[in-house]
């Protein structure tokens, strides 16, 4: 696990932009602290900080060059079948001089070129430079758990694991505003887009190849879902999770090679469980971690993850926070998002992965299980809308009712009203607006009304749409859930959750594997019909029911809440003289020239109000937002 950045020169003035390389590794120190690396020859330069996982002696070091000296390599991940494909090289006659993954994927790409890249199993964000050749071929893994970012002028190519890096590097700093108002709208920016126009997230599964001036973006992966293909899958519902269990067993062994300390996240829920159950087969007394939040009962499921640690004997240690422990680290988070990014349980992982890795290096985690098999409360209301019936008529028939009583995340009933009403507008809804809605926290209009309206006409409406439009391709009036998890696959898992783990994970010098997510087990999850993923009583059903025989039952019995972050507390509270003084006050609203001092008066009024709703998600991504422009804009 790594971080790297690279310039390929079109140009004599893009050749200057070297001389920024040791910058632009520096920006990403708590990606690799264990030691750095540069390569420069002629127009391409290379940059490298290294986390060490394995071989930990110098021979892991990179840049790394072969023993010709014609090929060098920069690689960000970890390649969980390196050992395998490394005694195929060297029954080929292949020499290594290392134990790394690096050197293996290396000598693949000298042995078979670019599609070797299919054989890989893992997550990673690499570069190739062919001296002789003068090419350069970068990639990306299939689910987009690791991050590469793109910039490309007439002067040059720019790459990086994190935007810092590409700022270091002396990236142009231009406001791309379709990726402002879709920020307000989901709280994070879908690819390829970024917050600065000219940069790009290289989406997954996708690589360049750069060969003079010119670049080759093809798509080397995609989730193999084919409807009728499902339709003709013949294995019964008992052979599906016997299936099911031998692939994630499989891939959770994979995940346990590493050189330094390992362990896992345990939250209590089934998905994080399930790979302690699975991992503790081949890891006797695996060290686990979970976080307890005293302030915060309605939340605090330790008494499950205790329940799955006693049973598998476990080394574990639960982090027990106060809520003062979560707002000492709220500005350590904001200083370390360099694109607005307003997920606020990233928090919680920021402050699990900073306990942590005082004990280990890698942890495993049970995500991505919510977005192939339908784990999420919206995946519920999408089976129930397309089941139709009494119940979801009832709902939609109380309109009126949802729209005027309290809604929050904060407690039981608050919570239901709030999603009986996402529902009931959802119902109103074909499958795309319905997904956008349900996958939004604010919607277009408002979003929009939030821009002033000089940046309001700087939101171009046919791109706007056209980026809308690509993220909701898959989805079909005639489809069916398949194709909402595949959308969560390629806009959620990736943009949201998987970004929110890399972040706060490596800002903390910790390495995050997901055995889920491993690609035999993606493959067979969308071979499945929807009625093994979820029916009327249960979401996510096979994961359920395969691993119920390893689990304690009570984990079966509590409700499913995701945790949120105190803010509406904070903000009226330890926060109030930031937001009314500072970061959203009518002074620097004003001069700012981005927002509309009325919505954002309105927002204040409500946010301090007696029903403050879910006001603080919005006032959140403003603040982050906020945050955001006066360290990377102001600052210039």
């Amino acid at each position: 696990m790594c971080g790297i950045t690279g310039v390929f020169a079109f140009t004599d003035a893009g050749r200057n932009t070297l001389a920024s390389l040791h910058a632009s590794t520096d920006a990403i120190v708590s990606r690799g602290p264990d030691s750095q690396g540069h390569f420069v020859y002629d127009r391409c330069g290379l940059g490298f900080r290294r986390l060490a996982i394995l071989d930990l002696t110098a021979d892991g070091n990179q840049p790394m060059t072969d023993e010709s000296g014609r090929y060098t390599i920069v690689f960000n991940g970890e390649i969980f079948n390196f050992r395998e494909l490394r005694q195929k090289l060297i029954k080929k006659g292949h020499h290594f001089h290392s134990q790394t993954d690096t050197e293996v994927i290396l000598q693949l790409y000298i042995s078979e070129g670019r599609s070797f890249i299919k054989k890989l199993n893992g997550f990673f964000g690499f570069a190739i430079y062919d001296k002789e050749e003068d090419s350069l071929f970068i990639a990306r893994d299939r689910m987009g758990e690791k991050p590469l970012l793109v910039y490309r002028d007439e002067n040059q190519l720019l790459f990086a694991s994190e935007m810092k890096s590409l700022l270091a590097l002396g990236i142009p700093r231009k406001l791309d505003y379709v990726s402002l108002s879709q920020y307000l709208q989901l709280n994070y920016i879908p690819g390829p887009a970024t917050i600065f126009k000219g940069v790009k997230k290289l989406l997954p599964g996708h690589y360049l190849f750069i060969k003079g001036k010119k670049v080759v973006r093809k798509r080397w992966y995609k989730i193999p879902y084919d409807p009728k293909k499902v339709q003709k899958n013949k294995l019964t519902y008992e052979e599906q999770q016997k299936k099911l269990i031998d692939l994630l067993d499989d891939a959770t062994a994979r995940r346990l090679v590493a050189d330094v300390p390992l362990g896992a996240f345990l939250s209590g829920g089934i998905d994080s469980s399930v790979i302690v159950a699975l991992a503790s087969r081949h890891t006797p007394h695996l060290n686990t971690f979970s976080i307890g939040y005293r302030d915060e009962p309605f939340f605090d499921e330790t008494k499950y993850a205790n329940l799955v640690a006693d049973r598998y004997k476990t080394n574990h240690t639960v982090f027990s926070l106060t809520n003062q422990d979560l707002y000492d680290h709220i500005f350590d988070v904001l200083n370390y998002i360099d694109e607005p990014f307003a997920d606020s349980s990233a928090l919680a992982v920021y402050i699990l992965s900073k306990r942590t890795r005082e004990k280990v290096t890698v942890a495993l985690s049970g995500d991505g299980a919510d977005e192939m098999f339908a784990g999420y409360n919206k995946h519920m209301g999408e089976f129930q809308v397309r089941q139709g019936g009494f119940k979801a008529e009832a709902v939609t028939g109380l309109n009126l009712l949802w729209d005027v009583l309290p809604k929050s995340r904060n407690s039981f009933f608050g919570n239901k009203i709030r999603q009986f009403q996402r529902f009931s507008r959802g119902m109103l809804n074909g499958p795309k607006d319905r997904y956008w809605d349900w996958a939004s926290f604010v919607s277009e209009k408002d979003s929009r009304n939030l821009l002033s309206p000089a940046a309001r006409r700087k939101v171009g409406k046919k791109l706007a749409e056209k980026r809308r439009r690509d993220i909701l391709e898959n989805l079909h009036a005639d489809g069916d859930l398949n194709e909402v998890l595949l959308t969560d696959m390629n806009l959620v898992l990736p943009y949201d959750m998987l970004t929110k783990v890399d972040l706060m994970s490596m800002a903390n010098s910790l390495e995050v594997r997901p055995p889920f997510l491993d690609p035999k087990v993606v493959d067979f999850a969308f071979s499945l019909p929807v009625e093994s993923k979820i029916d009327a009583k249960m979401k996510k059903r096979i994961v359920q029911d395969a691993f119920r025989p390893m689990l304690p039952e009570e984990l079966y019995k509590r409700p499913k809440h995701g945790f949120e972050v105190p803010l509406l507390k904070w903000f009226r509270n330890e926060l109030r003289p930031l937001i009314t003084d500072d970061l959203l006050s009518d002074e620097f609203i004003e001069a700012q020239g981005l927002f509309s001092v009325d919505a954002i008066r309105a927002l204040k009024t409500q946010l301090f109000s007696r029903n403050p709703g879910d006001i603080h998600a919005r006032i959140w991504a403003l603040i982050v937002f906020q945050w955001w422009w006066k360290k990377w804009m102001m600052n210039i």
